[in-house]
This record gives structure tokens, C-alpha cells and sequence, in this order.
């Protein structure tokens, strides 16, 4: 704490002070107006003052303000009050919803001073006692002008305004010239402070697309209670106050439906008939064509680019193809050529190998061993390669007779010892391949359903009965097997299908072994005829069969023959079978009908099969 100074004395602080800092201010509010001021004046101006400027500017407007007398003012029935002009009967017809509360209460001021009763009477005017007098109507205007509630309602439905909409006749010539003050006058109603304008030909997209978007989502405040019929102040009880509120909710929403109805087809005429619109959607047009045609010749050259590139790779691919065959082609012509001087030699080799033993008599010494060494020759011609036979040749061109004949009974015997080896090598594959395909259908069909002669034949018979493209081919042959096997083993279709490929792998020999069989046994059970038939007496319908007894298979052309005269003649045909077996050469009456059976039984048993299958499908 300092101490008091002396008298004639000073005290004094001292400390360091820091640098100044510059900050930029902007004033806001009555601050921003005195900026304004004393930039515009060059001078301060308190805030005083403004205020004092504003008050003598607003009593020149009421200085200024000029109120239209209105002839009808007399006249009017304050009794329908509500079917007056407010603003007439101020003066203000001219300004109407532009008018001020200031100048409202100005007109009202004057309208007071001029015509209130107590000034008529003093000036000798007769006056209507009560609210009959037409100073009622003054009073009634200010009441509603004065209240912000009231005077919006009563602008709503303001007398003067006009709700018409253009005509599309009207529209059509000069659009701007007759929509324009249609927007600006209905502008009004909107809630929104910045309203678009229409534009001319110039606007951008953007500035019509604006337009429209405010006009489509207008948001009106035009309501319409001044035109309430009923006033439910004048109730007499709640539920009566309640049901003019509830037709009078109905009445407001009815009209406030059709306004908006009214601004829709205003804008929906405006925007058929603008046109920029139309100037707009026909650049947008053809700006997609442009679009469509610019990808489409993108796409025209990318096509034409892979297909150069496609047809490059297959002129390179077939440059490389040809060279290639070119190649293989010299690569062949030399082999050939090689194989060609090989057979020759071999030939040569062959022929001096086959004169050289013809010259020695082939070693033998009678005529039957001759030709058993013949044969032997002929094999070692056969077996031998070149250079084997050439060393042959050559030991025989440098040998006796007796070291000729062991050389070439050495060389026979290897022969033999290799066909030997090699034809127990194909027996010992046979074995196996038939031992597997054995065990693989054994595992696949449940190791217990085996296959015996009689189902092998069956299997043979049903894949040539169904052939390859029947509807599920493998059940029906399945099907076919379980109702004509005589083993009793059911057979499904994969069972059917493993044994009809092992079948496929057998060897030649064996599939030949196994339809030898099958004819055998086919040849036995039409050959053996039991005795009773034999001791009966043939009747006329099987005359003139065969003295044997036996009956030769059918070729493929007598089965053509049979279809074709059963076409030819049908079932209403006289004599039908001698006639058929008049066109079947070599087959006599009996022959034919029993064929026919057979076929039909066939047919019967194919078709049987297929239904079950179909059947078991459905389930």
C-alpha cells in the first residue's frame, strides 16, 4: 500500500506498458445508423438527434399524407358493416394494404375531427341517435384496420384484389407482358420475404427454375375468416359456440382449398405456356442426343478396335498355325521319307532273309517241317525289327548250314517266347479290368445284388428297347428289369447305369461271349417245343408254318415290310393276315402274327415302365 504523499510532494507509478493492439469494430443497431450519419454528414450526429429526425420525418408523412374523400361515406348502413370497403371509408383507397398503422390512425384522426357527431351537431347537422349512425362504419374500420389479426383477415378477401387467371388464348401471344403482373399482384400472399421474379427470355435455367419452385411450394397466409357467416360471440351456449366454430372451420377450409387450386393452375398454365421451358427441354434433348450419339460412336470405335484386335490375333494365330503346319507338315514329309527307306530296307532285309532260308530248304528235311519253318520265317519277318533282321542276314550270309539253322531257331524261339508273354499279359489285363468293373458294381449296387447271365441279357435288351433320349431313361430301364427279371432282385437306376458302363469296358471277346450266349439260350427256347404241341392238331389260323418247327430271326427289312402292310392293311381288312404275309416274303401267316404279338407286348412293357416312372416322378 503507498503512503500518503506530503503536500508539495508527488507520487508517482511506474511500470512497463505493453503495445497497443488494434481491434476493427463494426457498429450494429442505432450505433450503425450514427455511423451512416456522420459518414454521409462528415460531422457526429448524436443519437438524439436521429431520433428527433425520425419523429419530424413521420409528422411530414402525416403532413403529407392525402385521404380520397369517399361520396358513399354518408350512405352506408352501419348495420352491414362488414360488407364495406375499410380503407374507402378512410381515404386510403389508394394505398389500401400498403398503408401504415401511422397512417391509419392519421386518416382516423381526420375522419374524427370531420365527422363525429358531436362536430355535425354543432355545426347543425341533424344526427341519428344510437349506432345507427354511419359514424358506426368509421368506428367499425378502425377497429379492424388497427388489429393486425383483423386487418390480415380483411385483406385476404380485399374487394379490389383480382383472383382472375389468365386464359390460355391469352398467354399464348405475349407471355411476360400477360403473366408478369398476374405473379407480382398474387405475391402478396406469400410468407416468404424475397419472391423471384418472372424474367424474360434471357433468364438462366437455374433463375426459371427458381421461379417455378417457389410458385409450386407457395406458401400463402391468405386465410378467410372475415367471411364467417355466423359469429360465435352471438352463441348462446358452448355446444352452440362449438358447432359455428366447427362450420366455420369447414367454410375456411373449403375456400383456402379452392385459393390454392387457383394458384396451382395459375402455375401449371404459366409453366405449359413459358417459353423457356420449351426452349430448355428441347436443349436438354438435344443434349441426351448428343450424349446417345457421342457413346454410341465411343462405342462404335471400341468395337471397331477389339475387332482389329480380334482380327490381328487371328492373323497371327493363323500365320502361327500355318507355320506350325508347315512345320509338322516337313517334320512328316521327313519322317516319311524315313519310314519310307525303313520299309524298303525292311522289304529288303524280308526278301533276303526269305532266300536265304528257301536256299537252305528252310533247314528241313521233308516237306511238312519245311512248311512249319515256312510259317516260323514268315513270323520272325513279321516280329523282327530292322536291325535285328539285318544281323540276322548277316550271320546267315557268314555261317554254314547247321549254324544257320541254330541262328535262326535261336531267333524263333525268342519270337515265340515274347507272343507268349505278351498274350499272357492282355489275359492277365482282361482278368483284372473284369475283377474290378466286378467289385465296382458290387459297391455300387450294395455288394448283393449280383448280375446273372439272364440279367445281363435283359440289361442288353432294355438299353436297345429305351435308346438315348427317352424321359429318365435309367429309371424306366430300371422299372423294365424289376417286372421281367426272374432273380427277384429290385434294381434301381444307378445300379442299371454302373453295369451298363462295366459292360462298356468288357473286351470284345466278352461282349461276343456274352451275346453268344444270349442267342443260344434264344435259339434253345424257340426250338424246344413241349409235346402237347406237338401231338395237336394245327388249326387253320397257324397253317402253313414252318416243316421245322423253327422260326429264323427277323432281318430289319422283313420288319419294314411287316410295319408297312400293317398300315396298308388295317384291322376292317378281309383276309388281313394272308394278305400281309403275302407282302412278307419267306414268312408265312403264323410267322407275321406271332411277330406282332411280340412287337405288342414289347410296346405294352415300354410303355408300362415309362408310366411308373412318370408316376414315381409326380409323388
Amino acid at each position: 500500500m503507498l503512503k500518503e504523499a506530503l503536500e508539495g510532494q508527488v507520487t508517482a507509478v511506474c511500470n512497463a506498458i505493453t503495445a497497443s493492439v488494434q481491434f476493427q469494430v463494426e457498429p450494429v443497431g442505432r450505433w450503425f445508423e450514427a455511423f451512416l450519419k456522420r459518414r454521409t454528414r462528415t460531422v457526429s450526429a448524436s443519437f438524439r438527434e436521429l431520433e428527433e429526425e425520425k419523429e419530424l420525418s413521420e409528422e411530414s408523412e402525416d403532413e403529407d399524407l392525402q385521404l380520397e374523400e369517399y361520396p358513399m361515406l354518408q350512405t352506408l348502413d352501419p348495420k352491414d358493416w362488414k360488407n364495406q370497403d375499410h380503407y374507402a371509408v378512410f381515404g386510403l383507397g389508394h394505398l389500401r394494404y400498403k398503408a401504415t398503422q401511422k397512417q391509419i390512425k392519421a386518416a382516423h384522426k381526420a375522419m374524427v375531427l370531420k365527422h363525429h357527431p358531436d362536430k355535425r351537431k354543432a355545426a347543425g347537422e341533424k344526427i341519428v341517435e344510437g349506432d345507427n349512425d354511419y359514424f358506426t362504419c368509421i368506428t367499425k374500420a378502425y377497429e379492424i384496420l388497427s388489429d393486425p389479426v383483423k386487418r390480415r383477415a380483411f385483406d385476404s378477401v380485399d374487394p379490389t384484389f383480382d383472383n382472375a387467371v389468365p386464359s390460355k388464348s391469352e398467354g399464348k401471344e405475349n407471355f411476360f407482358k400477360v403473366y408478369a403482373p398476374v405473379f407480382e399482384r398474387n405475391a402478396r400472399w406469400t410468407n416468404k420475404k424475397h419472391v423471384p421474379n418472372l424474367g424474360d427470355m434471357s433468364s438462366s435455367f437455374e433463375e426459371v427454375d427458381a421461379f417455378y419452385s417457389f410458385w409450386y411450394n407457395f406458401d400463402s397466409w391468405r386465410e378467410f375468416s372475415y367471411l364467417d357467416e355466423e359469429e360465435k360471440e352471438k352463441a348462446e351456449c358452448r355446444d352452440e359456440r362449438r358447432w359455428i366454430e366447427k362450420q366455420n372451420r369447414g367454410a375456411r377450409a373449403q375456400r383456402k382449398k379452392e385459393e390454392m387450386n387457383r394458384i396451382r393452375t395459375l402455375v401449371d398454365t404459366a409453366y405449359s405456356f413459358d417459353p423457356r421451358i420449351k426452349k430448355f427441354k428441347d436443349d436438354e434433348k438435344a443434349r441426351k442426343e448428343a450424349e446417345k450419339k457421342a457413346k454410341v460412336d465411343a462405342k462404335r470405335k471400341e468395337q471397331e478396335e477389339k475387332e482389329r484386335a480380334r482380327q490381328a490375333e487371328l492373323e497371327a494365330a493363323r500365320l502361327a498355325k500355318e507355320k506350325e503346319e508347315e512345320e509338322a507338315k516337313q517334320v512328316a514329309m521327313q519322317a516319311k521319307k524315313e519310314k519310307e527307306i525303313q520299309k524298303k530296307a525292311s522289304k529288303k532285309e524280308r526278301q533276303k532273309l526269305r532266300t536265304t532260308c528257301k536256299n537252305w530248304n528252310y533247314f528241313a528235311d521233308n516237306e511238312s517241317e519245311s512248311v512249319k519253318m515256312m510259317e516260323e520265317v514268315e513270323k520272325l519277318c513279321d516280329r523282327l525289327e530292322l536291325l535285328s533282321m539285318q544281323s540276322l542276314n548277316e550271320v546267315l550270309a557268314s555261317s554254314t548250314k547247321e549254324e544257320s539253322k541254330i541262328a535262326v531257331e535261336k531267333m524263333i524261339q525268342e519270337v515265340n517266347a515274347q507272343l507268349l508273354k505278351e498274350k499272357e499279359e492282355t489275359e492277365a489285363r482282361a482278368r483284372q479290368s473284369s475283377k474290378s468293373s466286378e467289385q465296382s458294381s458290387s459297391s455300387a449296387g450294395g455288394g448283393s445284388k449280383t448280375w446273372n447271365e439272364d440279367d445281363l441279357q435283359l440289361l442288353i435288351k432294355a438299353v436297345n428297347l429305351f435308346p438315348a433320349g427317352t424321359n429318365a431313361r435309367w429309371e424306366v430301364i430300371a422299372n423294365y428289369m424289376n417286372l421281367h427279371s426272374t432273380s427277384g432282385i429290385r434294381r434301381n437306376a444307378k445300379d442299371v447305369i454302373n453295369k451298363a458302363k462295366n459292360l462298356q469296358k468288357l473286351d470284345p471277346t466278352q461282349k461276343d461271349e456274352i451275346n453268344k450266349k444270349a442267342f443260344e439260350k434264344f435259339k434253345k427256347e424257340h426250338s424246344v417245343v413241349p409235346p402237347t404241341v406237338d401231338n395237336a392238331v394245327p388249326s387253320e389260323r397257324f397253317e402253313g408254318s414252318s416243316a421245322d418247327g423253327t422260326a429264323s430271326p427277323w432281318t430289319t427289312e422283313e420288319q419294314k415290310l411287316l410295319e408297312q402292310a400293317l398300315k396298308t392293311y388295317p384291322v376292317s381288312t378281309p383276309e388281313r393276315w394272308e394278305k400281309i404275309a403275302g407282302v412278307v416274303p419267306g414268312r408265312s401267316k403264323k410267322d407275321c402274327m406271332k411277330r406282332y404279338k411280340e412287337l405288342v407286348e414289347m410296346v405294352k412293357a415300354k410303355k408300362a415302365a415309362q408310366e411308373q416312372v412318370s408316376t414315381k416322378s409326380k409323388k
